[in-house]
């Protein structure tokens, strides 16, 4: 089965879901609209009980770099509020798949798409992609939501330290400190991709979902307050609008 809308499309052979996403232009930074069809289709694939794994992958060689940031030029700020929250819609879904869940992550993934990595359980990641959380340096507030998905990773100490001063990393520092789960080499992606999916289909749908479960339930003191407290504010009203029009400055 294979569903497209908006640049995200689901293909599904009954036990694997690939879930791809992204023009393969401007690094499959998405828009509002994307982060929209990102959430049905995880939704689309939630009751799917003969699933083993689900697999999130951009287009073009290339993971994501979050939300673009053209949608937000001119736009007021309930909008911009508006697109963070469907982001967060989006990872929430993702979250909540039955099923073990894994990120492709070659290229980039930054802002909402290093969120998007670390919404699932599993990370291939190529050495020399950049993995961060840049967002302080466009006056983005860190909801808890996104602090909780790295600090659960790295501990609360480094998460400030890569909040504070929105420095990337690479694959293989992002690695070296825990927040992804496997490196590979550039061009690895694929070959660790089979390995990790043949050596699940030795296993039946019941016992992944019931290991990722457990894991989960035992999570639950940690993530649960950061899941019941709002998305936003997703912006500083006053240092977003300059920041945002410096950014587009620089590049005309």
């Amino acid at each position: 089965m294979a569903v497209q809308a908006a640049d995200v499309t689901v293909d599904d052979d009954g036990s694997l879901a690939v879930i791809t996403f992204g023009s393969g232009r401007r690094l499959n930074a998405l828009r509002t609209e994307h982060w929209e069809a990102l959430a049905r289709a995880a939704a689309s694939l939630a009751g799917r009980s003969g699933l083993r794994a689900v697999v999130l992958r951009g287009r073009g060689g290339v993971f994501c770099a979050g939300s673009d940031l053209r949608e937000w030029e001119h736009a007021p700020m309930a909008e911009v509020d508006r697109s963070f929250w469907q982001l967060e819609q989006a990872l929430r879904a993702i979250e909540d798949l039955p099923m073990p869940t894994v990120a492709v992550i070659e290229g980039v993934a930054a802002g909402g798409g290093c969120q998007l990595a670390l919404a699932c359980d599993l990370q291939i990641t190529a050495a020399t992609a950049q993995v961060g959380m840049p967002i302080s340096r466009l006056g983005i507030l860190p909801s808890a939501s996104f602090a909780a998905r790295m600090a659960l990773r790295i501990g609360p100490s480094r998460t400030k330290d890569l909040l504070y001063g929105g420095r990337m990393l690479s694959g293989e520092e992002a690695h070296r400190i825990g927040l992804v789960s496997t490196l590979v080499e550039d061009g690895g992606a694929e070959a660790e991709l089979e390995r990790l999916l043949a050596q699940w289909a030795a296993l039946a749908p019941a016992s992944l979902r019931a290991a990722k479960a457990a894991v989960d339930r035992g999570l639950q003191p940690l993530t649960g307050p950061a899941r019941r407290e709002p998305p936003g504010p997703a912006v500083d009203a006053e240092d977003f609008p300059p920041r945002i029009a410096a950014f587009f400055d620089r590049r005309r």
